[in-house]
């Protein structure tokens, strides 16, 4: 008889294993995160403004442009690689990730995705190199339903002429450069939506008042105000009329951002929480020896876990190329009510510590509610959820 063939088959991986390039990368954020970013928490917490400073060696270490390609100053990584970046950040401080996220997952994407040769060549430049960027969809008016936009644009000559307000917008204080959105023909409804490329000194654009915010402090979450701000008709970002395609698409990838921020910070609180239970001592044990403290800590460490797994496997879905709408609304649903369960009890095992300033888990616990609010609420991902699953 013949001699079998046999073929070797490569065993699938485990989703959090990580190759050597991507354990180096996220060891270098990691160590930038301690020693860099750790030292200004507090006081940019307190302070609300970021570390102008930092922002500077963000470009300096390469995670302001990581997926856009060298030809346009960036590093030619991949999205999971933006993924670990937003984590390690976020697992210090959460206003430093969100920083690095809306860069790489939204404003990158959208012009790596959509922007023309030359848009790519200026702007993809500008964002891998010296400029923080912004994301400009919602409206006093416009928040769930993202498409009842009042913002107006209108073409007079070779420029569209803008007129309108934005809120809510994360980055809007340092940011040079807004991917924004507006309605060129209200009658059209959501298919008369536009994506513009705005510069921070076009004339009639102004970013106005900066949000006191409960968390996320440091971060700034600003109003823009546009009164006949003139933007040149070659700043149309993607076509005429489909700026809704833009912004649902472009979403979609910040989700898994938001997950990975999120994972962070329940990562974060819990290492705090651990440690303190190690060292607090009450009836003369600490009380990481009581059950009750150990099935706390044992129920935290298992939902990252399930968390770490879905934003890992949503990340890695994207760079494959794959449908991942389904799981990039698991995955910020599921991450943000992990970040706020997690981060909760763990100021809780901090007793009448954990409710003051003096130690960091209260700031873990404020910084998580926001996960669970923009780039799509938590009821929104459940109707997107709802209709994906019983769509089949």
């Amino acid at each position: 008889m013949p001699e079998a063939i046999t073929t070797k088959i490569d065993a699938p991986k485990p989703l959090v294993s990580l190759t050597e390039d991507e354990q180096l990368f996220r060891d270098n954020i990691r160590q930038f995160a301690e020693q860099a970013v750790r030292p200004h928490v507090k006081e940019m917490d307190e302070k609300g403004v970021f570390e102008h400073s930092l922002v500077d060696q963000f470009f300096q270490l390469g995670i302001m442009g990581i997926e856009t390609p060298e030809q346009y100053g960036g590093g030619s990584g991949t999205f999971f690689e933006a993924i670990l970046a937003v984590e390690e950040l976020s697992r210090v401080d959460a206003s430093a990730g969100v920083v690095v996220d809306v860069q790489n997952t939204l404003v990158n994407n959208a012009f790596i995705r959509w922007g023309t040769e030359a848009q790519k060549k200026k702007y993809l430049n500008m964002l891998a190199s010296n400029t923080v960027g912004a994301y400009a969809l919602s409206e006093a008016g416009s928040g769930s339903d993202a498409f009842a936009l009042t913002t107006k644009g209108e073409l007079k000559g070779n420029d569209y002429v803008l007129n309108g307000r934005k809120l809510w917008i994360t980055n809007g204080k340092e940011a040079g450069i807004f991917v924004l959105f507006a309605t060129i023909d209200a009658s059209a409804g959501y298919k008369g939506i536009t994506a513009f490329v705005v510069e921070k000194d076009f004339p009639g654009f102004t970013v106005g008042k900066k949000e006191d915010k409960l968390g996320i402090r440091a971060s700034s979450t600003c109003e823009l105000i546009l009164e006949d701000c003139r933007v040149p008709r070659e700043n149309v970002l993607g076509e005429v009329g489909k700026g809704y395609k833009i912004a649902i698409e472009t979403l979609n990838e910040g989700r898994i951002g938001i997950g990975a921020q999120m994972l962070g910070v329940a990562r974060g609180a819990w290492e705090y929480a651990v440690k303190y239970a190690q060292e607090r001592k009450q009836f003369n044990t600490p009380i990481a020896n009581f059950q009750g403290i150990q099935f706390q800590i044992a129920q935290m460490a298992t939902e990252i876990e399930a968390a770490r797994m879905m934003v890992y496997n949503a990340a890695r879905m994207k760079d494959a190329c794959m449908n991942f709408v389904k799981e990039a609304a698991m995955t910020k649903l599921f991450a943000s009510q992990v970040a706020e369960r997690v981060t909760s009890l763990s100021l809780e095992i901090y007793g009448g510590y954990g409710f003051t300033k003096d130690y960091p888990v209260e700031k873990y616990f404020r910084d998580s509610k926001i996960g669970k609010i923009y780039e799509g609420t938590s009821n929104m991902q459940l109707s997107t959820i709802a209709k994906l699953v019983m769509s089949k």
